[in-house]
């Protein structure tokens, strides 16, 4: 199973507007972060983990041909507001959009033009799929187990597919999802910056989440200019403990 990293920024993504800082101002193209979403394929199968507003950018840049399906942590614009942009992937198929009813009902109100009486032509042709927490479910050949983990006091969902554990926007998870993801041979997880905040895990509350769960290797996503440069931060994590970089792929053993 391939994983590429289509964007590790946080919801405004890096450079931020008007901000001359270092890490805005790096020459390092492990710097720029477009806002976060990844690529998951298989040799039959190909997954989309959120697709927010610089999806068409991210799926150009590395040739994305194929989606047989989109799984959706939250319903953040962030992480939702590229789906019109699978309008050239719907030309002949129907794409299953997988999430929690909460979420289902926040992209039908964002997208009535794609549903029932309101549809256009060339609109994206999405159907909807009711997830929840602790209900595996298949996509081709992967087996996908929703997590309940908390933004805040948010309840959204991170996946275990294979070895493979994907979670962002979380703050906190509860005792019990621990137990869902031992044996996770690559942790990908949220690391906002570097001072506490309400909804984010920091940077050093994502090093100690990667502690605990003990995967042979983690990677970084959701970071914004404040989490600092890649270069300097990398340096200073263990071996097996990353900033993950826009474009950059990964093989995951099941």
């Amino acid at each position: 199973m391939k994983l590429t990293f289509l964007g590790t920024g946080t919801s405004i993504g890096v450079p931020e507007m008007r901000c001359h800082c270092q890490t805005c101002m790096s020459a390092d193209p492990h710097d720029k972060r477009l806002r976060t979403s990844a690529l998951i394929e298989t040799g039959t199968t190909t997954i989309v983990i959120d697709c927010g507003p610089d999806f068409r950018q991210q799926t150009l840049r590395i040739g994305v041909e194929n989606i047989d399906a989109v799984l959706l942590t939250h319903e953040h614009y962030d992480h939702v507001g590229g789906l019109d942009d699978l309008r050239p992937y719907c030309t002949d198929k129907v794409i299953p959009v997988y999430a929690e009813q909460n979420v289902i009902r926040h992209v039908m109100e964002r997208m009535p033009y794609c549903f029932g009486s309101e549809k256009k032509p060339r609109t994206p042709t999405m159907e909807l799929r009711e997830i929840k927490p602790g209900e595996r479910f298949t996509i081709g050949d992967l087996e996908i187990l929703p997590l309940r983990v908390w933004h805040g006091t948010m309840p959204i969902v991170g996946f275990r597919i294979g070895g493979l554990t994907y979670i962002t926007d979380m703050k906190t998870m509860d005792e019990d999802m621990f137990r869902l993801i031992e044996g996770t041979q690559t942790l990908v997880v949220n690391a906002l910056h570097t001072k506490e905040h309400p909804t984010h895990q920091n940077v050093r509350q994502a090093v100690l989440f990667a502690e605990r769960v003990g995967a042979r290797e983690t990677y970084f996503i959701h970071m914004s200019h404040r989490a600092g440069m890649h270069a300097i931060m990398n340096a200073k994590f263990p071996p097996h403990v990353q900033f993950a970089y826009d474009g950059q792929t990964i093989i995951i053993e099941n």
